[in-house]
């Protein structure tokens, strides 16, 4: 009863209306303006960019800036990269079940590689669950937008989280005091527990997408790497049963979200409107991800949703199915990933 108490447990807050405003700016502002110049095509490529916005969120600005500029550049390499595959991935000659295990095992790549870079730098959230969505919804687009203007999309919307990221400090009340960073040095267990991360994160995120792909060939469902995200995120927690909790949270605000979705597509509203709903998801995510991870995934839900509908034409119906499909096969891959290790010493000792 402890356990379940504990899945719906609110955590205190800390002004986290104050990044869950910065982050919502920072992408709202890009979406709409390309709404209003008819450029939908580039939307993914603003929504990726904005990521930026989430890391360094309680940090004073010297770090939150060393801290944003490090995410924005991992992830400014992680879409280029998503935008060349896709791009050079026709001249192989390889279907579209080929390319799908491409991806996978480009995706599970970058899963493991970010991971590592992230726990280097210390950044926080922690682990790669957005380069490997960032990664696997780029390279997904069947058609891509020029190069440069993609790119310039994604630059752009990054220094705009930077500047929104130091924007406090036109206030006296809110100014902190700049200084160097002082350099981040590891201890040897620190680098050898980035590594095991990456390695986890590395089978979590290549298993849910190798069984998510083989299921969707059978069945018919798509977007595998929805499963890939979802197994990472039972990885990040302080202990077994909170990695657990994460991964049984995932499944139901993904449930829960699916029905908010639903009511969203229902009212059909215009590009402009769905450039809101998702301005205001991004604030709902982010005022609630560090205090109650089961509401922030309500919200996240639907975000996840609307970027995919602007950036390509899907049916919505199809779309809510892989969804919660995907949704479970990841998330049970990631909790059998996390219990696994002690099952194994149990059964040893």
């Amino acid at each position: 009863m402890k356990a379940v108490a504990e899945m719906f447990t609110m955590a205190p807050g800390n002004k986290d209306h104050h990044p869950a405003l910065r982050c919502a700016i920072g992408v709202f502002v890009p979406l709409i303006t390309l709404t209003l110049i008819g450029r939908l095509d580039l939307a993914a490529f603003a929504s990726f960019g904005a990521f930026t916005g989430i890391y360094g969120r309680n940090e004073p600005h010297h770090l939150r800036f060393r801290s944003q500029l490090r995410a924005g550049g991992l992830m400014l390499l992680v879409i280029l990269s998503a935008t060349l595959i896709a791009r050079v991935a026709p001249a192989w000659g390889l279907g579209p079940a080929g390319y799908s295990w491409l991806l996978v095992a480009a995706t599970t790549g970058v899963a493991g590689a970010c991971s590592v870079a992230i726990a280097y730098w210390r950044l926080r959230p922690a682990g790669s669950l957005f380069h490997i969505f960032g990664f696997a919804a780029i390279a997904s687009i069947p058609v891509q937008p020029p190069l440069g203007e993609a790119m310039l999309t994604t630059v752009l919307t990054t220094v705009l989280c930077l500047l929104i990221g130091m924007s406090a400090r036109v206030a006296k009340s809110h100014r902190t005091p700049w200084k160097r960073p002082s350099p981040i040095r590891h201890t040897v267990a620190e680098r050898r527990a980035a590594w095991l991360e990456g390695g986890g994160y590395l089978v979590a995120a290549g298993l849910a997408g190798v069984l998510a792909t083989v299921v969707g060939e059978r069945l018919g469902f798509g977007h595998s790497y929805w499963a890939m995200v979802a197994a990472v995120v039972p990885l990040v927690g302080h202990s077994t049963r909170h990695r657990v909790r994460r991964g049984i949270q995932r499944i139901a605000g993904t449930v829960i979200g699916l029905v908010l979705m639903a009511g969203i597509l229902w009212l059909n509203p215009a590009p402009w409107a769905m450039v809101l709903v998702i301005a205001l998801c991004q604030f709902g995510a982010e005022m609630f991800i560090a205090r109650q991870y089961l509401v922030a995934q309500v919200f996240v839900t639907p975000l996840a949703l609307i970027s995919t509908l602007l950036a390509a034409a899907v049916d919505p119906g199809l779309l809510l199915r892989d969804r919660i499909v995907e949704t479970v096969i990841g998330a049970a891959v990631g909790v059998a990933v996390v219990v696994a290790p002690g099952l194994w010493r149990r059964l040893r000792g």
